[in-house]
């Protein structure tokens, strides 16, 4: 690419001003809890990527100073500084103080941006107590200094510089970002390393120098998403040994493809426009299923391996699949305000062609991959088709449907969604303390007989015919899978009440796997979580504590005068259901966890290695942690 592109103070344009960030920070940044501050640094980054797409800049670093201060550097153009035409102010002025002033609306200084479309630099300018501009242009160093959005000083210009690009230093404002003030690194780390899998070209460091010790990583593939597919399967068995890999413009937009199956029964499609993370999919999702499936038909069909008059659906040839899609577009259209679906209707033919071409090609040059991946989507095809009796008896009219369903949960009055609890209960035993002991007007209970199915190593037929996972299906009420509706959910709050030992722990486990795998929007909906039934019961005359972990113990222990009788709880069914009420159900004085994903690809590995078929990365991870364990229930 020719690097001489003018880029000066006339590529400038200027859409409306600044004034309401300020007053309504949430509608800028998503909100004003962590994910707002978490935001600030990405819309930051996001220019130094676009600088790099387009052919300017190939290292980016990304700091967390003391003090929860975040610099990022780039090698690129640095932001002109020469006066804009219309504002009479420096070029970067104008950037900083105006909302939709930038160099990605003149439609030649960028060809494809990810940031907020010139949004960004002035939103995070205008919500920082601090921010410092550097830039390295014209042979000389320039700063300028702002607070809260507005100028401290004027460009001032001080040495020279044997360099190019822009340094950005800056610190939130504590009165606007009051529920967290402090940056995760593990997820800045994780979106970085996606950045760099994303982007081939670039090396992106983050450096977190809060600790005594700087702890730093630098991430730099050439093989680019290929490396993602190789990173995303890790230790699974693989179907296809070679990864397929396309890249291909068409009418100004380039689509990457990366994909490979593995012997799991889960779909892993990790898509993204401009870098940006496509959660809900959009048209390049669309389009790229719609060429899977027709390929492998037509592939099978000529091949003989299935007859003439069979067909697989979509989600036969998606199990066991993981891909990443990747497409760069010159003018994205984003569904929604938190830009997860792609909407530019082009993309969806676009990524028909570019994915079937590539998958035609890819079956004809490996024979031998290509008749594992049909047998993967024949296997798959034979267990949807035995699935479906049992799928039929998911799909629930009633609480009262289903033969000796009605018997085993203990259903609550209310038809409410939104006041409505089911509690998760390991046993019959504490399943009887908890229909005694609850209120039965908003919380149901459903007793659970045995440990669950792990569904990390079962196919849809099995999980469907174990009766414990398909009670739980019909008390929910969202159906699973492809056929998932969130809006039918019976409860909005979902507790897993266990036993505080490691049977306790190991149903949990199981449980998330399966809420994870079948049903993860209630995760992302915050529907569920976790009771923290007590460990200890102090007693001393008429006084009685209640003591949730062994840190807390030697505490309370230490505010009675004298020795107190100590009960220790093995189980929630040594409670009755009195104490069950007081200590865990009553929400008035309990204690919920909410179980949160920050990242779906982390919990995506984190789950296929403790619960899956493969042992040797799980006998690592236990290895490498077992130093941590404390305390271990016998």
């Amino acid at each position: 690419m020719e690097n001489n592109q003018k880029y000066d103070a006339s590529n400038i344009q200027i859409l409306e001003g600044l004034e309401a960030v300020r007053k309504r920070p949430g509608m800028y940044i998503g909100s004003t809890g962590s994910r707002g501050l978490h935001h600030l640094v990405w819309e930051i980054v996001d220019n130094a990527i676009d600088e790099a797409l387009a052919g300017y800049a190939s290292e980016i670093t990304l700091e967390i100073l003391k003090g929860e201060v975040i610099r990022v550097t780039d090698n690129g153009r640095g932001i002109p500084v020469d006066l804009h035409p219309k504002t009479g102010r420096p070029a970067v002025e104008t950037i900083l103080t105006t909302l939709h002033a930038g160099g990605k609306f003149d439609g030649s200084s960028y060809k494809v941006s990810g940031g907020l479309h010139g949004v960004g630099a002035s939103v995070v300018n205008a919500l920082s107590k601090e921010f410092i501009v550097d830039i390295h242009r014209n042979n000389k160093n320039y700063r300028q200094v702002y607070s809260l959005g507005v100028p401290q000083t004027d460009v001032e210009e001080f040495g020279e510089s044997e360099h190019t690009g822009t340094i950005i230093t800056f610190k939130f404002d504590d009165t606007v970002f009051i529920e967290t003030q402090h940056y995760d690194y593990e997820q800045l780390r994780l979106r970085i390393q996606q950045l760099a899998f994303l982007n081939r070209n670039i090396k992106i460091t983050i450096i977190d120098d809060r600790g005594e010790e700087p702890v730093q990583e630098t991430y730099h593939y050439e093989g680019g998403i290929v490396e993602y597919i190789g990173f995303l399967n890790g230790n699974r068995q693989k179907v296809n040994q070679q990864i397929l890999y396309t890249e291909k413009e068409v009418d100004g937009v380039t689509l990457e493809i990366a994909l490979q199956y593995n012997d799991s029964y889960v779909t892993n499609i990790y898509s993204f426009a401009n870098n940006i993370p496509t959660h809900e999919g959009g048209m390049h999702e669309d389009g790229f299923k719609m060429a899977l499936t027709r390929v492998l038909n037509n592939y099978a069909k000529n091949a003989k391996m299935i007859k003439p008059e069979e067909s697989f659906l979509g989600e036969d040839t998606r199990e066991g699949l993981t891909a990443v899609i990747s497409v760069k577009h010159p003018n994205p259209q984003f569904e929604g305000q938190t830009k997860t679906k792609l909407g530019n209707p082009e993309v969806r033919q676009i990524a028909s062609q570019v994915t079937g071409e590539a998958l035609e090609r890819f079956l004809m040059e490996n024979p031998s991959d290509a008749k594992a991946v049909i047998e993967k989507a024949i296997m798959a095809s034979r267990a949807r088709i035995a699935a479906r009796k049992a799928r039929e008896a998911t799909r629930r009219k009633s609480p009262l449907d289903a033969l000796g369903f009605a018997s085993k949960l203990a259903d609550c009055r209310s038809r409410n969604p939104e006041i409505s609890e089911l509690y998760i209960v390991e046993g019959d035993s504490a399943g009887g303390s908890a229909k005694q002991g609850r209120e039965s007007e908003y919380q149901a209970i459903m007793p659970l007989r045995g440990k669950v199915l792990n569904v990390e190593k079962a196919r849809l037929d099995k999980i469907l015919s174990n009766k414990e996972i398909l009670s739980l299906i019909q008390a929910i009420g969202t159906g699973i899978g492809e056929e998932f509706d969130a809006n039918k959910a019976r409860y909005h709050k979902i507790v897993i009440m266990t036993d505080a030992d490691v049977d306790g722990a190991h149903i949990r486990t199981l449980l998330l796997t399966f809420f994870f795998r079948f049903m993860r929007p209630l995760i992302d909906l915050g529907y569920i979580y976790f009771a923290q039934p007590p460990l200890y019961k102090l007693q001393q005359g008429k006084r009685v504590e209640y003591v949730y972990n062994d840190e807390m113990l030697p505490k309370i222990l230490e505010t009675f005068s004298g020795k107190p009788s100590m009960q220790r709880y093995k189980g929630l069914g040594e409670m009755n259901p009195e104490q069950l009420w007081d200590t865990t159900m009553n929400p008035e004085t309990r204690t919920l966890l909410q179980v949160t994903l920050k990242d779906a690809l982390d919990a995506d590995q984190v789950f296929s290695m403790l619960m899956g078929e493969d042992v040797e990365p799980r006998k690592n991870f236990i290895q490498a942690n077992a130093v941590y364990v404390n305390d271990i229930d016998i």
